[in-house]
């Protein structure tokens, strides 16, 4: 599947107003022409049931049983289904009577795959009908928490318009009459499809140097190194990144996506980096006001209890720093944020607050590098460290359970301008 352009995304803040318009966006559009006002006659052309799938193994293809009705009085000479899948999801083959586009991620929509069917067979009123063979969807390796919109109309859909359709090229397919009887009252549906995958969720450090008086940059990162993409969407456990800083430092300018709480800074996640292999990276510039012996800082997940993330030890890293110079301060120890607690764990000894709230003990996965950062005026900039944890390493997967979600976590106000786009048929 192609990448989209690698861009900041909106933020849980902005989803919890946001989100519902561009759940609904997401697939309508496509459905039936506009009825009269307080015309609620069910519409002539329907679908029959289609129920969540869930279990799918990623590589594998997907079955999705799709039956047309006419319930209307009169013969409909051409229909057209709309298929819309989100990411982890793909259209290996399309029939040549269909066309397929590629639509990037804009505004709250995550990136999705369109295909759109034009079936010349006539459906008679009273009669059901399905394609003679299942249109083609396949799982894709980072398939986790996904959907899929199935549409049937009696008029053509326009397709999106942020991209061009190709033609299909596989053998057409028709639509044929079911040996059994259908039913169907709605011309859309929304089917949930829920993979078997894990998605692990890593944070990086920063290992920084100076003496007193200095202004360093200190950058720490947010990685889902997947295999499965995590869509934003309400019912989706959610959380941000808490950033505890080094005892004998102060914020000269915090990364715009960071909210102070004391010592900590909770920093929102964007819907972009919860995909697979993205990275958010949050820089700060701090002043080394003096020297605190084992002044020690840490990155940390402010939500470990993330089920589908089989590795809990890479949530939580160190932010070290090394002061030349000066004599240590009246303070030493770690810093404290307003409650929990992260142990820094690995590469050196003591412990760091984990920041304010949902902290638990544990030890990292990755620690900083021994690269610094420059002191104000140089172009150096601080360095993360950290492997890649190894992807889908974990016996045990558990697909996310809808449940009700609220704003970003512990109070991260995160801002951020969303590009509002034309309106689109789905």
């Amino acid at each position: 599947m192609p990448t989209p352009p690698h861009r900041r995304r909106v933020s849980r803040s902005a989803v919890a107003t946001l989100g519902a318009a561009g759940l609904v966006a997401l697939g309508a559009a496509a459905a039936a022409a506009p009825a009269a006002v307080g015309d609620e006659a069910p519409p002539s052309l329907a679908l029959g049931d289609i129920k969540p799938i869930t279990g799918v193994i990623p590589g594998s293809p997907v079955d999705l049983p799709v039956t047309v009705v006419n319930n209307g009085t009169t013969t409909v000479d051409k229909v057209w289904i709309k298929y819309t899948a989100t990411r982890g999801l793909a259209f290996p083959e399309v029939p040549s009577n269909c066309q397929k586009q590629y639509v990037g991620s804009y505004d709250e929509m995550p990136e999705r795959w369109i295909a759109i069917c034009a079936f010349d067979e006539a459906v008679k009123p009273g009669v059901a009908y399905t394609p003679q063979k299942p249109f083609a969807v396949k799982a894709e390796k980072h398939a986790f928490d996904d959907e899929m919109w199935v549409t049937v109309t009696d008029y053509e859909p326009s397709p999106d318009e942020n991209s061009t359709p190709i033609p299909g090229t596989a053998p057409e397919i028709e639509l044929i009459e079911s040996p059994t009887e259908g039913t169907g009252s709605k011309d859309r549906f929304r089917v949930p499809v829920t993979s078997v995958n894990t998605a692990d969720y890593e944070v990086t450090g920063a290992a920084l140097w100076g003496k007193p008086g200095d202004t360093v940059t200190m950058k720490v990162t947010f990685t889902n190194t997947g295999p499965g993409w995590v869509w934003s969407k309400p019912g989706t456990p959610w959380t941000s990144v808490l950033v505890t800083l080094p005892a004998g430092t102060s914020v000269v300018k915090p990364d715009f996506y960071c909210k102070a709480k004391g010592k900590v800074y909770n920093c929102g996640l964007t819907t972009l980096p919860q995909e697979h292999l993205e990275t958010a990276t949050f820089t700060f510039k701090l002043k080394i006001d003096k020297k605190v012996a084992g002044a020690r800082g840490s990155v940390a997940l402010s939500n470990r209890k993330l089920p589908f993330d089989p590795d809990k030890a890479n949530n939580t890293a160190p932010i070290t720093l090394e002061v030349t110079g000066g004599e240590p301060g009246a303070t030493g120890g770690t810093t404290s944020g307003t409650s929990g607690g992260s142990d820094g764990g690995s590469g050196s000894t003591g412990g760091s607050s984990g920041g304010a709230g949902g902290g638990s003990t544990g030890s990292t996965g990755s620690t900083g590098s021994t690269g610094g950062a420059s002191p104000s005026g140089g172009a150096g900039t601080a360095t993360t460290g950290g492997n890649l944890a190894a992807t889908g390493s974990s016996s045990t997967t558990l697909p996310i359970a809808g449940v009700a979600v609220a704003a970003v976590v512990m109070g991260a106000g995160t801002i951020l301008a969303v590009r509002r786009r034309a309106r689109h048929d789905n």
